[in-house]
């Protein structure tokens, strides 16, 4: 089953007194790139986090967003008090911050009391001797729901990737099967073109290896034959029709399938010798093109 690395999810509970909302989205990235905002005096909380979500994702940039307030209070109501620790960290990095301006002959301006309280960990919505432990295993305990729903649109939008993806790998059969009846169709013509050259040489050239001759007119034969890259093609089609079928992140195989399909449509047109030929060489790199553009947010 194709899986995209978009997604979104959004979700509230309740539990050991508090109430939360989660936010959970995704888009594509070449591995998985957790961002997380929550709660920073939640003890053991974004760890937990970071190994579920590690665990039940391949690839992604992936943003969650958590907010935590008490029963009965909205998110700014929430008691809050000083950290002194904090609090006095900060000041003292202020202060180090000052001297150094003033000895540098920069002048900055003051902060105020709201810019020193912004500073993350400043203000604490919890008192220092709370025993956190139940609250982070209710907020836990409500995270597979929240998964369950996040999966199930990226499962949703991998479903419809999967129709666009094979509409686009028959595209690329039909036109391979194209290329082959034309090249087909073409090589008595070009076999009596090169043997017609041939003649010519032979006729206006003394002491002619005429063996010679014969090996390099094979060779340009072999030059000119598509037979191998359409077979490649048939092939690749094959390969990344059976990844469509696979459950888990493919999404890596089709980026390296990818560049194997452009190869094999560049030397393609490269070889045609023939206007036909050429334009559904182009033609297979534009729907090659397109479909990489799909693939990109394949999980």
């Amino acid at each position: 089953m194709t899986v995209s690395m978009t997604g979104f999810a959004a979700r509230k509970g309740q539990g050991a007194g508090y109430g939360w909302s989660w936010d959970l989205r995704s888009v594509n990235g070449k591995g998985l790139d957790l961002r997380l905002r929550v709660p920073d005096w939640i003890d053991g909380l974004e760890a937990a986090l970071r190994a579920e979500l590690g665990r039940a994702l391949g690839r992604g940039n992936v943003s969650l967003s958590l907010r935590v307030s008490r029963d009965g209070m909205g998110e700014g109501e929430a008691t809050l008090r000083v950290n002194p620790p904090v609090l006095s960290a900060v000041l003292s990095a202020l202060a180090e911050v000052e001297n150094a301006a003033m000895a540098a002959g920069v002048t900055l301006a003051q902060p105020n009391a709201a810019d020193v309280l912004s500073i993350r960990g400043v203000l604490d919505t919890t008192s220092a001797d709370e025993d956190t432990a139940p609250l982070r295993s209710a907020i836990l305990a409500d995270l597979p729901a929240l998964l369950s729903d996040f999966n199930a649109m990226r499962a949703a939008e991998g479903a419809a990737l999967h129709d666009v993806i094979a509409t686009q790998l028959d595209r690329i059969a039909t036109l391979a099967a194209e290329a082959a009846t034309e090249a087909e169709a073409r090589r008595d013509a070009t076999a009596a073109a090169l043997r017609d050259a041939l003649a010519k040489v032979i006729a206006n050239t003394d002491g002619v290896d005429e063996a010679r001759l014969t090996q390099e007119l094979a060779l340009i034969a072999v030059k000119n034959d598509v037979t191998e890259e359409l077979d490649r093609l048939t092939a690749h089609v094959a390969a990344a029709r059976a990844l469509l079928d696979e459950s888990g992140p493919v999404g890596r195989k089709f980026d390296f399938l990818m560049q194997e399909f452009m190869r094999e449509a560049n030397t393609l047109c490269s070889k045609a010798q023939a206007l036909s030929l050429t334009r559904i060489g182009l033609d297979l790199k534009t729907v090659i093109d397109q479909m990489r553009e799909q693939v990109q947010n394949v999980e």
